[in-house]
């Protein structure tokens, strides 16, 4: 990355100085690309590993059926999601100081970002989709052994995997930011009132649907929708994260 990348012009397009943060965040694709695949592939290995534990404690062997239902609670296809979530924050508190520091605008900044986030959001979708379809395809790798075929994913068709995927690391990447933002808008004063209003709002559901007895309600309610419904609902957070992100940042001032 050079300078002439970052530097502002009139010749220069709005979109254009968002691609040169793009690239300026790509500077360094170990940490939006590598670690994460390498996430993956670690937890990958342990899949297999638990899975023979499991198999021959069982006595079924690798691919038992006992081992095989157990995988299906896994969380292990999450696992680069917790690392993207320090990503994101990531890509706030250093990027932003560094691109202001070439006459950046905070908009162009943050319309790089989020471009970022679609962009890295999108590779990850399509090819987690399509690992979760070709470990079913090829049943289990041909041993028996599932990782991306857990949770929510592969029970209701590769676009429901894909809409899930995108919308789920979409979240994690602005819910990041956002909090990024929150921080270098008003500091550890604002982290406070954020972070104590949101546990005052989660209780409060909770609470509401409690003493309501609304929980059978609720439960019904998410089974009506499916994962696609939910998944599709969760687009509304993602988007209020993604606007509240950037109202914080047209007035943050990074700290030297």
């Amino acid at each position: 990355m050079t300078v002439e990348h970052l530097t502002t012009g009139p010749h220069h397009s709005v979109l254009a100085r968002a691609w040169s943060v793009v690239q300026m965040h790509l500077v360094d694709r170990r940490t939006y690309l590598g670690i994460p695949w390498m996430i993956v592939g670690f937890a990958f290995v342990i899949s297999i590993i638990i899975s023979n534990i499991i198999g021959f404690a069982t006595g079924q062997g690798l691919g038992g059926v006992e081992a095989t239902e157990n995988q299906r609670y896994s969380w292990a296809v999450l696992a680069p999601q917790w690392y993207l979530i320090v990503v994101a924050v990531q890509s706030i508190a250093f990027g932003f100081p560094f691109a202001l520091g070439f006459s950046v605008t905070r908009r162009e900044f943050y319309l790089g970002t989020s471009l970022l986030f679609v962009l890295i959001s999108a590779f990850n979708s399509v090819a987690f989709t399509l690992l979760t379809q070709i470990e079913q395809l090829t049943q289990g790798w041909f041993m028996g052994t599932y990782m991306f075929n857990a949770l929510w994913f592969g029970l209701s068709g590769w676009y429901v995997d894909l809409l899930a995927f995108f919308v789920m690391q979409m979240l994690i990447f602005f819910v990041g930011a956002s909090v990024a933002t929150i921080y270098m808008r008003w500091r550890m004063p604002g982290m406070l009132v954020f972070w104590v209003s949101f546990a005052f709002l989660l209780l409060g559901s909770v609470a509401l649907i409690t003493y309501t007895s609304s929980w059978p309600m609720v439960g019904s309610w998410l089974v009506a929708q499916g994962t696609a419904g939910i998944f599709a609902w969760l687009l509304i957070p993602t988007v209020l994260a993604a606007l509240g992100g950037f109202l914080a940042l047209r007035r943050a001032t990074p700290k030297n």
